[in-house]
């Protein structure tokens, strides 16, 4: 089985030696993101609820880029900067996940200055 990198549409590349999403077979890992917007390389706002919005953005892009949805997500990772952070995390994150809800496992994390959040996902696809 050969793998695959996936790289959505109009996004830049990554400034680091990685694939946005990699696919083998019908396994779909996408590598961390973060809060940077693909149209301006900038970091989408200074809180918790908006970096996460566009994390779950970019998300989406690599998932939409490689065939995939939110049904075909099994495991979100989730790495803050700050455990005060956490509620803030949720409460968006539930607004944007849909249910069933992926199993998660939240770690707190350095990230470069200013990004407050990152998430990874892995998907299984039919």
């Amino acid at each position: 089985m050969t793998k695959h990198a996936i790289h959505p549409e109009g996004a830049a590349p990554p400034p680091v030696p990685l694939s946005p999403g990699i696919r083998k077979g019908n396994i779909l890992q996408v590598a961390g993101q973060v809060a940077l917007d693909p149209a301006t390389g900038e970091l989408a706002g200074d809180t918790v609820a908006a970096q996460t919005r566009q994390v779950i953005g970019n998300l989406e892009s690599v998932l939409t880029a490689a065939g995939a949805g939110w049904d075909d997500v099994v495991m979100l990772r989730v790495y803050l900067t700050d455990t005060a952070h956490f509620a803030e995390l949720n409460e968006t994150y539930a607004e944007l996940v849909p249910e069933p809800f992926p199993a998660r496992t939240t770690v707190y994390v350095g990230l470069p200055a200013g990004m407050l959040v990152e998430i990874d996902a892995l998907a299984v696809l039919d």
